[in-house]
């Protein structure tokens, strides 16, 4: 790979420590999650906040209960397995046909255990179509099972004016068409929808490089480069900037597409906690003193791998304290800001600007068109010399279908409504209510009991459930109710911490929200929801740096 930064390689990690004008190092003093002075944009920015994060144990007997719904769940789900395997229960999920019995299994019975006893219960949770543009109402077409949710039907009745509390619109753009849109419009006339081609043969349009200028500029970084999917922009890339005989540190919490294209890439993967910065420290210093296994040889380079905001956490990035880290140890840092950007910092430009940190501190800067502007796709950014190198070797590029021209206006025109560059304040003005709303909802939820985690700025907001039949409990009488919420559990989260994740947005109105947090007062009494105690979490080894002592 070509070094990211432009500097020399020893060890396996990245040598590229500016002087500032006066001869000292470039950078921010950061101690205990707070960053006293920062370079953004050439304007001096103050962080003066601790990083405000909560992660609150449940009560012994809430566990306890949650434990033993999945225990009885599973002991039921034996109980229909042994039915269905007599035939005396009809079996309605893929099984091995009787003549390939003898051949190796194509479906593993007991891996689909859960998913054909549990998830299978509360499936009608998951995947309802909505009909709508998904703003801050949309519209869901109600469907039925007449066998316990294998397969459903369409009634043909449409629920009206559902309030979208599980979409990842946080400043509002994802709506449907208006004025505003015309420029949309107008490339979709002039282009088409599709591009037929890739980066690399005839597939690069003046609208990608003049939205490559955009993301550059808005994100004060030399240079940027886009890609038609956001997933495929982490797991289809990492493997291009690392290889065999390098090291990769993933959180522990990294999404999916961090998780693939950390696999794809054949490196060496050591997981540290999750925003544990002495489990990091531990992890780098022994990489850096120990080299590769066996051989001992230095590594060829070393890759710190997080995300902006964590989806099922809440949780923000420590980045002050990484990038230090990063610089004690010259290793490269990649950051996924897919959820973080055009969600937080003053001006909606992620984490970077979050914490007032120079934005040249981040060898990688990745993120998504999906969340914040409304789009699709995803980005890579940084240095000239790391872009002008993916564009060679990314596999993106090479063999993927180019961005949609609709989509990349789509793009254009939310980002410069950011930026305050179609000559209003409007954009600035959305990244600020969506920062007073996330406060406003988060504060709710705590003083009437709930469990929530994440930090306090984050507009991903997971209330905790627990036990699985409150889980689908609460997504149906919400619905009811006519507000849409996401409900996750297991395997996205640990068993016993399935929970609703409510994602904020600028277009909820103060009424919305205040109707939503109504009907999760009535609903947290009806199910006995409100576990909080404000008691720290038992699990201090992944929320709590303390716990995990360095060695000597």
């Amino acid at each position: 790979m070509a070094n990211p930064g432009g500097g020399a390689v020893c060890n396996g990690n990245l040598h590229n420590h500016e002087k500032q004008s006066d001869g000292s190092p470039s950078g921010n003093c950061a101690k205990n999650g707070i960053v006293r002075e920062a370079q953004q944009n050439g304007k001096p920015h103050f962080y003066d906040k601790p990083i405000a994060e909560s992660f609150e144990e449940a009560p012994l007997h809430v566990m306890v209960f949650t434990y033993l719904g999945y225990g009885l769940g599973t002991l039921f789900g034996y109980l229909r397995d042994f039915l269905r395997s007599w035939g005396i229960e009809k079996c309605n999920a893929a099984v091995e046909r009787e003549e390939q019995k003898d051949f190796v299994p194509l479906y593993q019975n007991f891996e689909n255990f859960y998913t054909r006893n549990l998830y299978i219960r509360i499936r009608d949770n998951w995947n309802r179509p909505i009909c709508s543009a998904p703003g801050s109402r949309f519209d869901v077409m109600e469907r039925v099972s007449d066998d316990y949710n294998w397969t459903f039907r369409f009634t043909g009745r449409i629920i009206k004016d559902v309030i979208n509390m599980g979409s990842y619109n946080f400043l509002g753009l994802a709506a449907s068409y208006d004025e505003s849109m015309r420029t949309v419009k107008d490339v979709l006339e002039e282009y088409g929808l599709g591009v037929a081609s890739t980066r690399h043969e005839m597939g690069t349009l003046d609208k990608h490089e003049e939205l490559e200028n955009l993301v550059a500029k808005f994100l004060n970084v030399e240079a940027a480069m886009v890609f038609g999917m956001g997933f495929a922009t982490n797991s289809m890339n990492i493997p291009a900037l690392v290889g065999k005989g390098c090291l990769i540190l993933s959180d522990e919490l990294n999404h999916a597409s961090l998780v693939l294209g950390a696999r794809l890439s054949g490196a060496t993967i050591r997981i540290f906690k999750h925003n544990n910065m002495q489990s990091l420290e531990k992890l780098l210093r022994d990489a850096v003193i120990y080299g590769q296994p066996r051989v001992r040889r230095a590594w060829k380079k070393i890759l710190i791998l997080v995300e902006g905001i964590y989806s099922m956490e809440g949780s923000i990035l420590h980045l002050p304290q990484i990038v230090a880290l990063k610089k004690k140890y010259k290793a490269y840092l990649y950051i996924d800001e897919a959820h973080s950007i055009g969600s937080v910092g003053p001006t909606g430009r992620g984490v970077v600007e979050f914490f007032g940190l120079d934005p040249r501190d981040v060898d990688v800067l990745m993120g998504t068109f999906t969340k914040s502007f409304g789009a699709a796709g995803g980005y890579i950014a940084g240095r000239k010399e790391l872009v002008d190198y993916l564009r060679v070797h990314s596999h993106s590029a090479v063999y993927a279908t180019s961005m949609s021209p609709p989509v990349a206006e789509q793009i254009i025109r939310s980002m410069k409504f950011i930026m305050g560059l179609d000559g209003t304040t409007e954009g600035l003005q959305r990244v600020r209510q969506l920062a007073k709303n996330t406060r406003y909802f988060r504060q709710r939820l705590n003083e009437m009991g709930f469990i929530i985690y994440g930090n306090e700025e984050s507009p991903v907001i997971p209330l905790l459930l627990y036990m699985p039949a409150k889980v689908a409990a609460f997504a149906r009488h919400l619905l009811n109710r006519k507000i849409g919420v996401v409900v996750v559990g297991f395997p996205a989260t640990p068993l016993a911490e399935a929970r609703a994740r409510f994602c904020i947005s600028a277009a909820h109105t103060r009424e919305m929200l205040d109707t939503v947090l109504e009907n999760l007062d009535e609903m947290g009494d009806l199910l006995q929801l409100k576990y909080s105690r404000h008691r720290k979490s038992a699990r201090p080894e992944l929320y709590d740096e303390t716990s995990f002592e360095l060695d000597d």
